[in-house]
């Protein structure tokens, strides 16, 4: 991998994540969601009994996966650096506030790109309204308005996400009694444990070294007309829409989408969202669970922020259904963008004064 160009690392990390999110289907992941941050993280809060959904309650070996693909390749490639200090609690509530955007569209940066993939034309909103939230967000970078810079930290800190995925390893094989795994629902349908933790160790380890997120390479694109992030975005979204096609498994239309509504205007807000807090904290909830396993305390932090919203979303109903969004999750989005904004004029004030 050392010899590897990094824009060949990002088209090659894309290429392994548009076929794995696709072609885990076929062994038993929901349809149109073979890989989705959000959905997985709802999973794993109701395994730990965070949240009361036992339809939603698997720990997802491929999120495992993730984290300590990340760490090992760190480590052996000696990127593991443990630093932190920026933000924190505003970084966990965007990471909660991202949750809430993702549960309003359903699916997170990466289940809306399998979807489009997939021929669900309810997700070209999410794309358009995402691209709007990540544009917001570069214009206030290029304003130099951006969370202040992290320092480094002691080597413990960086260990303890690593160490937390390993436990969840630990769950998933051991199966205690306070761990709750549905039989029933999305639960139940899950890829066999091994191969899904294989697939979530080659991703999680490709994509440390590649950087691949979502919004960041439209984020580089928009601030500096960088293409090597987003190449390997293209390169996610063309191989899914291949072998969706070579499985079967592409089906065009607006209506009757699996896990999909038809609230069109709140869909875009709701990925509004996830682009501008995603490009606030610099990285989508992708990168984020990436960016824990190699040393990132602050990403660690969003993650654990990402974990409540997950829990929160289902116990409080702020998510969608095939009907559309509830009341809760309209009310949740429009208090995320109120946050960001925020956020945003804090730190302004900030640099102007």
């Amino acid at each position: 991998m050392l010899w590897l160009k990094k824009i060949d690392l990002a088209i090659i990390t894309g290429a392994f994540l548009g076929i794995g999110s696709v072609l885990i289907v076929l062994v038993g992941n929901p349809v149109n969601s073979g890989i989705c941050i959000s959905c997985f993280l709802e999973n794993l809060a109701g395994a730990l009994q965070f949240q009361g959904d036992l339809r939603m309650s698997y720990i997802r070996p491929e999120l495992v996966g993730f984290v300590l693909g990340s760490f090992v390749v760190a480590k052996k490639t000696r990127r593991f650096k443990v630093t932190g200090g920026s933000s924190p609690i505003i970084r966990f509530f965007l990471g909660f506030f991202i949750i809430v955007g993702c549960a309003v569209f359903i699916g997170c940066p990466i289940k809306m790109i399998v979807r489009l993939a997939a021929g669900d034309l309810t997700a070209v909103v999410a794309v358009v309204g995402m691209m709007f939230g990540v544009w917001c967000g570069a214009r206030y970078l290029k304003a130099g308005i951006f969370l202040e810079r992290e320092r480094d930290m002691p080597k413990i800190n960086g260990y303890i996400f690593p160490f937390l995925a390993f436990m969840l390893l630990f769950f998933i094989f051991f199966q205690p009694t306070f761990i709750k795994q549905g039989q029933t629902g999305p639960a139940a349908q899950h890829a066999p444990v091994l191969l899904s933790l294989a697939l979530g160790l080659v991703i999680g380890g490709f994509s440390q070294r590649s950087g691949l997120c979502i919004t960041g390479g439209f984020r580089n694109f928009f601030l500096f007309r960088e293409k090597t992030l987003l190449g390997g975005v293209l390169t996610f979204f063309v191989t899914a829409l291949l072998i969706s096609f070579a499985t079967g498994q592409f089906n065009m239309g607006l209506n009757g989408q699996p896990a999909s509504h038809l609230s069109h205007g709140w869909t875009f807000l709701a990925m509004t969202l996830v682009g501008l807090a995603s490009v606030i904290i610099d990285g989508c909830p992708f990168r984020q669970v990436i960016k824990s396993g190699q040393g990132d305390v602050d990403a660690g932090i969003t993650t654990m922020g990402m974990l409540a919203g997950a829990a929160l979303v289902i116990t409080w109903s702020i998510r969608s259904t095939s009907a559309g969004p509830e009341f809760a999750g309209k009310i949740a989005v429009m208090s995320g963008l109120i946050f960001c904004l925020f956020v945003v004029i804090s730190y302004r004030k900030r640099i102007t004064s």
